[in-house]
């Protein structure tokens, strides 16, 4: 199972790059995945149903009791069969409903295939976290499936809604299995249904889970984002809200419920909640005239009905419910998909504007009146054994005195009149004959309808197709097939004899399916009186409506919040947040009673001379009216403490320091270009005594601080021991880079992260019109340039072209050559020639040797950063793009996958998380040579940090300069920043000796 785990992963990571191969294909490779969990879980077959569930452990957490544990028993067995099969039937189907031209086309092909995946896990975990960890990816992956069509505002509003509600549901659903672990003493799912805890504190933690799983199966209150997540392109809606994600909370009750039915408050909650989203949800969907919205209103309505079966705590019902999960599962995966082959075909989802379909279309038909007759309950389809499997629990708990069982009974059979009524009106919308259908397009009620019709494709009815037929063979093989395979599951729930079996004999249930479909199709035949009615008749419930008060009221809140405690600008945020510490830990210092009892000033001479010049630093920038002066006094103070690092023998950290202080220096600088020259400029600074009394009492607090807190050590260093450590569990001398890289490396990936994050938040801000992913070059203009020549030449073989390749004399810093004379620097250009190969060898050399001498992969990045700037200084933001013709996404990419890779290997091996893994020999010429997994570890390190320094260069340095030419074209300046592209090309041309290019190119000032 983790294995296939793995697999969805993988395969999911590399599709992107397969469809630029494979185009919509793509899906057909994708669909192998889940369609090899399917058939792996059919192997399991024989184990489930002899009540022996495999199962896979991996060490997690053992402080914890958490691991990476899979159980497959017969709920999860179910739920592993539809969300794989399904899964690959729809990965087939969407290679024939998107075309070639198909927005972020590998994305969501990735997206659909990880989602299949995830659900996998989620269903399979067998512990409460796993599980969590699972359930929450699935809302990730759905907000981005959702919001597939960026360019359209309900398509992004829809995707925020599913995200907040079912994330919202989500953590109070963690608070939930946490105290249900605490009660408990485990976190395997398994163990906490078997003991059957109880208690107060089991009903709140029990009550808390239900929220989460009642926002993820869109119950009421939660409702409203499912109709709203119709936004999605169909095979989404058809996989993830129809077969997958919204049945993740009916699994979870179906799943607790044998052990926590009794639990007070758990039937009266789901039967009450599901009985008024069965029938709010099937009134709704009568309203509809877009099919797709129509099948949506049905799905909530037929969630309602799975969450009073699943959760009403007997053992028929517990049967009824799993059988339902797979006859809901089926045929309602089956309409989304006729829906979207309409959509594709007619090119609206518009019933109005539909007649006649069934007869151009005889097959699609077929397939489409099946599966509604299994969603209305008709025999002999898998949906009316289902139901009258229910009917019959309801009713036996009703005559045995349950209150319960007459208001389900009583909820449901209404809910299944109105089930039957806008079944019949999805089928009539469709495919019926009308005299006077609509002509107008469906453009305003259904947004993401097809813009022209395509034209149909047989291939595309095969998924479909396969549902309808198992939907049939449910019907036909109930008894033998499902009531078998059911058994398991229903067995652990209670006592109760009920099996499942299309003919029963003449019995309560029959008649009340009978008179539930005669009174749903005259409800059908009088639907104009019914329209009628619902245009007077309208329900209390509007809890879209309500979400979006609510999300108003919290920005009005939050704006007058913001008007009330943010007022002064900068200086005052800073001004309250320095009061707040000094007030804070300052007392709670003066308090202290764990003085010192001395106080040394100085350890040596020279420490007071370079304290010193810090200080007097740092007081220069406050009073600097420069910002460049500002800017290089603060450098000065952090090269102070490269000093104070090196007199105090730690020259990793000097090394490190030092580099970090130049980059950041170098991005002020780069940053100041958009800033005016001069400090308070506009506006001139008030309260100087104010501030500078706030100053010096946070800095003599933090001094004060500072002396307590190293005055309080009562124990020796940790310095020795580190050493040891170091040396004999992670293979190295260099105790600061084993420590990021072996002891401490769950930091360091987290900082990785936030470097990722850094790097990605600065180049928002500055690419407001869109991001390109790789820095600008002029190679690539020169390989078309090229390419049109020699199609010239093919054409003409007289017409004069650009001398041959090989005849070109090559050119180093060609970027240089689109700068304006006045900007460019002889000396700076032959240093850069002179110091960048050097740079990156260097970069190299301390990578590898940073496990036991100064460096490591932090080090190595700044380094090999720095030689990326000082060649941008040097040719621009077009050498920029010659220096790294890779992207940052694929170096950030990269390096976070070889961390976490690295990471997660041991666990495969059968060692936890992070453990490394050393190999060292004699190796001629180079003597002894160790290396492990952490040296791996510290490659994604530099990649990170390269990445992020192309990152930040792009934005804040060729972005920058793109914007400042284009300012000063719109402005008419006679002195660019920097030239445009065309010119660049041009000027590059000349450079390279091409013939064709003008002498007279002009350049400007960069």
């Amino acid at each position: 199972m983790i294995a296939l785990l793995l697999l969805f992963a993988v395969i999911g990571a590399l599709t992107p790059a397969l469809t630029r191969v494979l185009s919509t294909r793509v899906f057909y490779v994708a669909a192998l995945v889940p369609a090899a969990a399917f058939v792996f879980t059919l192997t399991q077959t024989e184990a489930v149903l002899a009540d022996r569930p495999p199962t896979e452990l991996v060490p997690w957490i053992p402080q914890l009791d958490v691991a990476f544990s899979f159980r497959v028993d017969t709920l999860s067995w179910v739920m592993a069969l539809i969300v794989t099969g399904i899964g690959a039937l729809v990965l087939v189907y969407s290679a024939r409903y998107f075309s070639r031209d198909e927005p972020s086309l590998g994305r969501i092909a990735a997206l659909l295939l990880l989602f299949a995946g995830t659900m996998y896990g989620l269903v399979t975990a067998d512990d409460v976290y796993v599980m969590f960890m699972f359930w929450e990816i699935t809302s990730i992956l759905s907000y981005l499936l959702i919001g597939h069509y960026t360019n359209r505002r309900e398509s992004r509003g829809a995707a925020l809604q599913a995200l907040l509600v079912t994330t919202f549901g989500g953590l109070a659903m963690l608070v939930g299995l946490v105290l249900l672990q605490v009660e408990t003493g485990t976190s395997s799912i398994s163990a906490i249904v078997d003991s059957h805890p109880e208690g107060a504190l089991t009903t709140v933690a029990v009550m808390l889970v239900l929220a989460g799983a009642l926002s993820k199966s869109a119950l009421v209150p939660f409702h409203f984002w499912l109709p709203a997540a119709m936004a999605a392109p169909t095979p989404v809606s058809a996989y993830l809200h129809a077969a997958a994600m919204v049945k993740a909370g009916v699994y979870l009750v179906l799943l607790l419920a044998p052990g926590f039915a009794d639990t007070p408050g758990w039937v009266p909650v789901l039967v009450i909640l599901g009985s008024l989203t069965m029938l709010v949800g099937a009134w709704r969907s009568l309203k509809q005239n877009d099919l797709k919205l129509l099948l949506a209103y049905g799905t909530v309505s037929q969630l309602g009905f799975l969450m009073v079966v699943a959760g009403f705590g007997t053992r028929d019902a517990a049967l009824a419910g799993l059988a339902l999960v797979i006859a809901h599962a089926l045929f309602k995966s089956t309409l989304f998909l006729v829906v979207g082959i309409v959509d594709h075909d007619e090119g609206t989802r518009d019933l109005r504007a539909l007649s006649g379909l069934g007869r151009r279309r005889p097959v699609l038909a077929t397939i489409a009146i099946v599966a509604a007759l299994s969603m209305a309950g008709i025999p002999p389809l898998v949906g009316f054994v289902a139901k009258e499997a229910a009917f019959t629990s309801f009713i036996e708990a009703a005559i045995m005195g349950d209150g319960w069982g007459w208001v389900a009974i009583i909820a449901t059979g209404l809910g299944s009149v109105l089930t039957v009524a806008y079944t019949a009106r999805f089928v009539w919308g469709t495919f019926g004959r009308k005299p006077t259908p609509t002509t107008t397009t469906a453009t305003a009620s259904t947004p993401t309808a097809a813009a022209h019709p395509h034209a149909p494709s047989r291939g595309i009815l095969v998924a479909p197709a396969v549902l309808a037929l198992a939907s049939i063979a449910g019907g036909l093989l109930a008894k033998p097939l499902l009531d078998v395979a059911l058994a398991t599951y229903a067995d652990d729930a209670g006592e109760g004899d009920y099996h499942l079996a299309l003919w029963h004999g003449l019995e309560a249930a029959l008649f009340v399916s009978a008179a539930v479909i005669v009174l749903g199709l005259l409800m059908f035949r009088w639907r104009a009186r019914v329209r009628d009615v619902q245009s007077v008749l309208h329900l209390p419930l509007d809890a879209g409506r309500a979400y979006w008060h609510v999300l108003s009221t919290i920005d009005h809140v939050a704006a007058r919040v913001t008007m009330f405690a943010q007022k002064g600008g900068l200086a005052q945020y800073l001004g309250t947040i320095l009061v707040v510490f000094v007030l804070s830990l300052g007392t709670v210092t003066a308090i202290s009673r764990q003085w010192p009892d001395t106080f040394v000033l100085w350890d040596y001479p020279a420490q007071v001379f370079v304290a010193a010049a810090m200080a007097i630093a740092a007081v220069m920038a406050a009073r600097a009216q420069q910002r460049l002066a500002a800017v290089l006094l603060v450098g000065s103070t952090g090269y102070g403490l490269v000093v104070l690092f090196a007199m105090h023998g730690a020259p990793d950290l000097a090394l490190t320091q030092a580099l970090v202080e130049t980059v950041t220096i170098v991005v002020f600088v780069l940053v100041l270009r958009r800033l005016p020259r001069r400090i308070a400029q506009h506006n001139k600074p008030k309260h100087k005594k104010r501030r500078a009394l706030i100053g010096i009492a946070f800095g003599a607090t933090v001094a004060v601080v500072g002396w307590v807190a190293l005055g309080a050590r009562e124990a020796g260093g940790l310095g020795p021991e580190l050493a040891r450590l170091a040396l004999l569990e992670g293979h190295g001398q260099n105790v600061v880079n084993v420590m990021l890289v072996d002891i401490r490396a769950w930091d360091t990936m987290n900082e990785l992260s936030v470097l990722v994050v850094v790097a990605t938040g600065v180049a928002s801000l500055l690419f407001v019109s869109g991001r390109h992913e790789l820095v600008p070059r002029l190679r690539e203009s020169r390989d078309r340039r090229r390419a049109a020549n020699r199609q010239k030449l093919v054409d003409d073989p007289h017409t004069p072209t650009a001398p041959a390749e090989n005849d070109r004399q090559h050119t180093w810093l060609l970027g240089g050559r689109t700068l304006a004379p006045r900007d460019r620097s002889l000396v700076l250009e032959v240093i850069v020639r002179l110091v960048f190969h050097p740079a990156i060898l260097v970069s190299i050399y301390l990578l590898f040797v940073g496990h036991n001498a100064p460096g490591g992969g932090f080090a190595a990045g700044m380094l090999a950063g720095l030689a990326l700037i000082v060649r941008y200084l040097a040719g621009g933001r077009y050498e920029l793009g010659e220096a790294a013709p890779i992207g940052p996404g694929p170096l950030l990419g990269a390096g976070i996958l070889l961390a976490t890779g690295t990471a997660l290997a041991s666990l495969f091996l059968g060692a936890d998380v992070l453990t490394s893994a050393y190999w060292s020999a004699e190796v001629p010429v180079l003597g002894y040579v160790s290396f492990g997994t952490s040296t791996i570890f510290d490659i994604g390190v530099y990649l990170v940090v390269i990445g992020v320094v192309l990152d930040v260069l792009r934005s804040l340095g060729g972005e920058v300069d793109r914007q400042l030419a284009e300012d000063d074209e719109v402005s008419g300046a006679p002195d660019a920043h920097t030239v445009s592209e065309e010119q660049a090309e041009t000027q590059a041309a000349q450079a390279e000796g091409h013939p064709e290019a003008p002498a007279s190119a002009g350049g400007g000032a960069r």
